[in-house]
């Protein structure tokens, strides 16, 4: 592969990436949830199912301690998360989502499955089945973070 065509497919799927979160982003606040940012859903990514401490957030999310905190703070401040104590430090606290957050979530799935509906329709089913397929044996393994 040349030079010129690896930069076209990185453009390429960095282009599709960032037009997919903004998509989702612009379905979840049609569904009503318009006081979040895309930061937001990669933090209820990692709530999700079980929650987290801010320090496992912080990891998650590839910030510092302080800056994860400021989120849950937010979050919490907002409705879409709460704080409880750890079952298992008494230290620490877990941070995990509201019936809110919860709902905030599920609208994003559904804006996800809308954003993929529309590449089927496009591409056609098989291609969006490859396409998973392809992308999910060179994604890294670990968390995906946003592009602050």
């Amino acid at each position: 592969m040349q030079n010129s065509d690896a930069m076209a497919l990185s453009a390429a799927l960095l282009a599709v990436a960032g037009d997919l979160v903004q998509r989702i982003h612009d379905g979840v606040a049609a569904r009503g949830f318009t006081d979040i940012r895309p930061a937001h859903g990669f933090a209820f990514a990692r709530l999700a199912p079980d929650g987290a401490t801010a320090t496992e957030l912080a990891a998650h999310l590839g910030v510092t301690k302080q800056a994860a905190g400021q989120l849950v703070d937010e979050i919490v401040r907002k409705g879409y998360a709460e704080r409880r104590p750890h079952p298992e430090d008494a230290r620490a606290r877990l941070v995990v989502l509201t019936e809110r957050g919860w709902s905030c979530t599920r609208a994003a799935d559904a804006a996800a499955a809308e954003v993929v509906s529309g590449w089927a329709g496009l591409l056609g089913e098989a291609e969006v089945r490859a396409l998973l397929d392809r992308l999910a044996r060179l994604a890294p393994h670990g968390p995906i973070r946003p592009a602050w």
